[in-house]
């Protein structure tokens, strides 16, 4: 369900006969959407309550708790190009497999809206694949901010779904 502003609503009731369990975990467990830091942050804010109370992420919930969450709605992003440094090994019109250096994020996320890799992508081409949305086009896996290494990054949705990991 959504509200006027378009913040997505849920509610949950525990059922009985419900194994004791952390709120934060339940809900990771029922909203795969969302990450557990996620929930931990909106239970903070104080966009989820148990039976009409803010509570805590180890709150433990018993059979007829009734759990709501409000999911805001997510702030429109526009990514703007940007240098970012990294090293291009190899690029054709399908792809390109470039040399992430540690330090610099991925993709924009909590806390890092700019100067992220996909915003240096930006800059050095306009054609990538759609797939991984207005945040992550053409990202086919991630490396931690951290972590340097060879990254490949797709051109086209073709090559995006055929890169791609499948679980």
């Amino acid at each position: 369900m959504n509200n006027k502003a378009g913040n997505s609503i849920f509610s949950h009731t525990i059922p009985d006969g419900a194994q004791l369990i952390r709120l934060d975990l339940f809900l990771a467990d029922i909203h795969e959407d969302l990450s557990r830091s996620r929930i931990q942050t909106l239970i903070r804010k104080g966009l989820v309550s148990v039976n009409g109370a803010p509570a805590k992420p180890s709150y433990q919930l018993k059979a007829g708790d009734q759990v709501s969450v409000v999911v805001p709605k997510p702030s429109p992003l526009r990514l703007v190009p940007e240098e970012v440094p990294f090293s291009v090994i190899f690029e054709d019109s399908y792809l390109i497999v470039l040399c992430k250096p540690p330090g610099i994020v991925v993709h924009p996320a909590p806390g890092h809206s700019s100067g992220t890799l996909v915003h240096g992508l930006l800059k050095h081409c306009r054609d990538l694949s759609g797939i991984g949305g207005i945040l992550r086009p053409g990202i086919v896996h991630r490396l931690d901010k951290d972590t340097s290494g060879l990254m490949v990054v797709a051109k086209n949705d073709f090559w995006h779904n055929n890169l791609k990991m499948e679980p």
